[in-house]
């Protein structure tokens, strides 16, 4: 069966210098945060303030820090420890791929918990402000997935199925990148604007931030029935991915924070 969309085939590498160049993957990473780092300096100060804009932007580089490890941390102990194990050296190799958001996630939580203990600001506060600004930068990485025509879906017969370029399999497949774009980046972004944008939800510390975790899990768990297993796992417990059993602690975690959140005293 042929696909009713043809994959549009872009060129992985936006700008081209030389001998170097600039991929679009690196530009979603550098985009995102330049405009949630724009984003979380004006909540920063909304009523309850909760940092200056300085500490916003000094903070962009311990996050940047916390993607990068955190991310490509958690790609080699949760996806390819196995193969890691006896190759340590491909570790620091991040231009190769391999990247996990759980990873990414627990850096930037690291790393705001010990910059914010340095600075003596509210973690969950400050928390809740930077947590508006992370699906920006989340559905930017899934459009980045999609023109890398990487992580791509399972099979189907849906007429906007798609055959990527790199299926050894050259199967119709859910264009699943988009979807989680715009669950993970369009949907989540939406509802976190509108549950910023209350004051009585911005003084709840701690309350975002659950939103955030929750919506997130919940996204991801429902964008991984869409989206074909990784090679190397496959289906593991009860039929799920590591993506979905990634994400259930989440959904709770992010739950809990949301229900015992409350004004700082």
């Amino acid at each position: 069966m042929l696909p009713i969309i043809a994959f549009p085939m872009i060129d992985p590498v936006a700008v081209q210098l030389g001998p170097f160049g600039v991929r679009w993957y690196a530009l979603a990473y550098i985009t995102g945060i330049v405009l949630a780092w724009r984003l979380v300096r004006r909540l920063a100060v909304a009523a309850p303030k909760v940092a200056e804009p300085q500490q916003v932007d000094d903070f962009v580089t311990w996050a940047t820090l916390g993607i990068i490890l955190g991310g490509r941390l958690g790609y080699v102990l949760f996806y390819r420890p196995g193969h890691y194990l006896f190759a340590p050296w491909e570790i620091p190799m991040i231009w190769q791929g391999g990247m996990s958001f759980h990873g990414g996630a627990l850096g930037v939580i690291v790393a705001a918990l010990l910059y914010c203990r340095g600075q003596k600001l509210p973690p969950l506060g400050f928390g809740d402000r930077v947590a508006v600004g992370v699906p920006i930068g989340l559905g930017l990485g899934r459009i980045a997935n999609f023109i890398n025509a990487e992580l791509y879906g399972r099979a189907t017969d849906l007429p906007w199925a798609m055959v990527f370029p790199t299926d050894p399999l050259q199967l119709p497949r859910h264009p699943s990148q988009l979807y989680q774009a715009g669950m993970e980046g369009v949907a989540l972004f939406t509802l976190m604007a509108i549950l910023a944008s209350r004051p009585g939800l911005r003084a709840r510390q701690g309350f975002l931030t659950g939103a955030l975790i929750a919506g997130y899990g919940v996204a991801r768990i429902v964008g991984e029935l869409f989206r074909e297993p990784d090679a190397n796992l496959g289906f593991l417990f009860a039929g799920a991915t590591m993506g979905q059993l990634l994400s259930l602690p989440m959904v709770a975690v992010g739950l809990f924070l949301m229900a015992r959140s409350k004004p700082a005293a």
